[in-house]
């Protein structure tokens, strides 16, 4: 199976997961500080919401779920014959499970993630930037462009879910 995915910027991570949840019926299949993502079946999405105050409402990345790493590395392949650069992360651990994907650059800097998700995992993730969360704890990295992210769209390598 595979499902689009959408990753939001939002304010209030709660008030979010309450809207997304009476929006389309369903309640999130996994809620961490600063994270949550929503499963949902009808329309096939994988929606997930990341706090970033003051970035809310905006796009944070864009994707697209697989259901096994044989398939990234499938589209690593296909990507990089249609002559795309590709930033692949095998084996990395972000927006709280470990996952292999590769990441490509639209025409307008739109992020593109193709991913597969191994397991679960109880941190965030380990790169280069700091994420706060809005209660001024920290998780030691992010992957996703979260909060004290400098730029609203973050960089292949340094985003995720």
């Amino acid at each position: 199976m595979s499902r689009a995915q959408l990753a939001l910027n939002v304010d209030d991570l709660q008030e979010a997961v309450i809207f997304y949840s009476k929006l389309f019926d369903t309640q999130p299949a996994k809620v961490k500080p600063g994270y949550a993502n929503f499963a949902i079946a009808e329309p096939p999405l994988k929606l997930v919401l990341l706090e970033n105050p003051g970035q809310g409402g905006t796009l944070n990345h864009l994707g697209v779920e697989v259901e096994s790493s044989t398939r990234v590395h499938e589209e690593i392949a296909r990507l990089t014959d249609e002559g795309l650069f590709t930033d692949e992360e095998i084996g990395t651990t972000c927006c709280f499970a470990t996952q292999d994907k590769v990441w490509v650059t639209g025409p307008a800097g739109e992020k593109w993630e193709v991913y597969t998700v191994l397991a679960d995992s109880e941190t965030f993730g380990s790169a280069p930037r700091h994420l706060e969360i809005s209660d001024g704890s920290a998780t030691g990295g992010t992957c996703c462009g979260t909060a004290a992210v400098d730029a609203p769209n973050p960089t292949p390598g340094s985003s995720c879910c």
